[in-house]
């Protein structure tokens, strides 16, 4: 991404979100002047496509709000707060710093439509216009973005009078866009906290530490003797944890207990969401309490989806992008952390027995190197069916198989999940060789 693609990218994504409006009679969003709120995380970059956003936005009539850093999920609810036209967030998630991108929301605070996307993409293509000077877009800094997430993020906790008191925390923030805000969050709710990876320096986002690198953390939490660890990601969106003995709680573990707090107060609606790619180990915790459990495809986009067509509230990603949509509009790391942290509460138990029931399956994924655009044809090969339907076959209802396409690399990603480690590595393997051997014909 280049600074003359953020300016043109603010433009045409301007020029839309303005034609939207005026399709719109009566829109909530309407007012004396349209505006989108601009935020991002902590990358050296995120300055210099602040301002080639602004510019764009600007330049097509449209006033910008400038937040500074703050997480994705805190950009989402301040295009709510706002009824901005659209929340931006220059941000690359859990990626290293030297990757950067743009995310949108709407002003419902929630990803955009594929049309809405589409249209914009086609706009990019149309010679870049200003409009008339006494029509150009006005940009201000937003000094109360930061508290007013706190809040938000403090109202989503259902907590007894006590709150978190009581509760030791190690908050690892992953020099991101949460560096100033998640640790303020459970301090006002009375946990007390211990805060690593809250140094930005433009550099050492997402490095050696966060969702992605958790070892350090875990380390700290069994130093400090805590009750549990919190790791976020670079733009916030993402939350893993860990227990007081320092193990590792991922997204599959994290959503069957925000899942189970749900249905023990009785306020878990439609069935509980995962992806092709979530545990088996989750999908039988689940049914055993008799909670219905769907896979939609990898992405929270597609998790999202499924919820709204089936009217359901939790669903998430192993990753940690969990959904609670009984309280925020998109994934949030800090929001999903306080469901969990507000279950161990309740029930005065420690994270690890809450995740018990998990009895987490062994997956082996092996990424094998196709052709390019060759993965769908794989699929659908005969001889490689015929090697799945063996697999499935042998593992009957102890496990599954999954073939998947990457979606940014020419890979097909060949992932065998059951019971038994040994005989899922053997299968995968096998199924492994099929497909590269199938791609070399």
């Amino acid at each position: 991404m280049t600074p003359d693609f953020a300016l043109r990218l603010g433009w045409a994504a301007g020029r839309v979100l303005l034609r939207r409006l005026n399709e719109r009679s009566g829109d909530d969003v309407r007012g004396a002047r349209p505006c989108v709120v601009i935020g991002k995380d902590t990358r050296l970059s995120g300055y210099m496509f602040e301002s080639a956003l602004e510019a764009g936005f600007a330049s097509a009539g449209v006033d910008v709000l400038l937040v500074g850093p703050l997480a994705t999920p805190g950009i989402a609810y301040l295009a709510r707060t706002f009824r901005a036209l659209a929340g931006v967030v220059i941000s690359a998630s859990h990626n290293p710093f030297a990757d950067n991108g743009v995310k949108f929301f709407s002003h419902h605070g929630q990803k955009l439509d594929d049309a809405l996307e589409a249209e914009i993409e086609a706009e990019l293509d149309e010679p870049l216009a200003c409009v008339a000077s006494d029509k150009l877009g006005r940009a201000r800094r937003v000094e109360s973005a930061s508290g007013r997430y706190i809040e938000f993020c403090k109202s989503t906790a259902r907590l007894a009078n006590g709150g978190l008191r009581g509760l030791s925390l190690v908050v690892d923030c992953a020099n991101g866009a949460t560096y100033q805000t998640a640790p303020e969050v459970f301090r006002e709710l009375g946990a007390t906290v211990h805060v690593i990876g809250n140094t930005p320096d433009g550099l050492n986002i997402n490095q050696e530490c966060g969702s992605t690198h958790p070892a350090n953390l875990a380390a700290e939490v069994r130093r400090r003797g805590a009750d549990a660890g919190i790791a976020l990601d670079g733009d916030g969106d993402r939350c893993i944890m860990i227990d007081a003995s320092g193990a590792v709680v991922d997204g599959d573990q994290l959503l069957y207990v925000i899942a189970e707090e749900r249905r023990r107060a009785g306020e878990l609606r439609g069935p509980v969401v995962g992806t092709l790619m979530s545990n088996l180990g989750l999908a039988l915790a689940l049914e055993a309490r008799g909670v219905e459990f769907e896979r939609a495809r990898v992405g929270d986009r597609y998790v999202f989806e499924r919820l709204q067509e089936r009217g359901g509230i939790i669903g998430g990603e192993s990753s940690g992008h969990l959904l609670c949509l009984d309280r925020a509009t998109t994934g949030d790391g800090t929001v999903s952390a306080l469901q969990v942290l507000t279950a161990m509460c309740d029930r005065d138990e420690p994270l690890s027995s809450l995740v018990a029931p998990v009895e987490k399956c062994p997956q082996t994924l092996i990424n094998v190197r196709v052709g390019r655009g060759a993965a769908d044809a794989l699929m659908q090969d005969d001889v490689v069916a015929q090697a799945v339907s063996e697999v499935e076959a042998t593992l009957g209802g102890d496990g599954r198989v999954l073939l998947r396409p990457s979606g940014t690399e020419p890979l097909l990603r060949v992932m065998v999940e059951g019971r038994d480690g040994e005989a899922v590595e053997r299968h995968a393997r096998r199924l492994a060789d099929v497909v590269d051997q199938r791609a070399a014909v």
